[in-house]
């Protein structure tokens, strides 16, 4: 009996997201005023100047069917209306396509599309040390 109580409990419950006590449906309910109350200093300034035209844009082709939307702004904040749809994000040279989750709401698009690539150092080549001076050229 007690093993199947034990077993019982160590199953984890899946809770819904919260951000900072709201569910993501009362998120989604919010008008743009509201929600930047909630979010941090820098963002919160930024949605009370107001979006720009082009990040307009970009929210009504994600309320759109499309299945994926490309844009180059960086520095567009992930609002709740994002959430579950799928962005190719410009990292500089291609678009990085990045499925917004919850836990990526206040954070710039920019955040999750690296711009630079991880150094892969490989062996020195001809010339890089003393030593090399010395090998023959082929």
């Amino acid at each position: 009996m007690a093993k199947k109580k034990a077993k019982t409990t160590l199953k984890k419950k899946e809770e819904e997201f919260t951000y900072r006590g709201y569910t993501l449906a009362k998120l989604k309910k919010m008008k743009i005023e509201e929600l930047a109350e909630l979010l941090g200093a820098r963002q919160r300034r930024k949605l009370k100047r107001k979006l720009r035209e082009n990040e307009e844009k970009l929210l009504e082709e994600l309320k759109s069917d499309k299945e994926s939307v490309k844009t180059h702004l960086r520095d567009a904040i992930v609002l709740p209306e994002m959430v579950g749809k799928k962005i190719g994000i410009h990292s500089g040279k291609s678009f990085e396509y990045v499925e917004i989750k919850t836990e990526m709401i206040g954070h710039y698009l920019g955040e999750f599309a690296l711009t630079r690539k991880k150094v892969l150092h490989g062996a020195a080549g001809v010339g890089a040390t003393r030593s090399s001076k010395y090998v023959p050229l082929k």
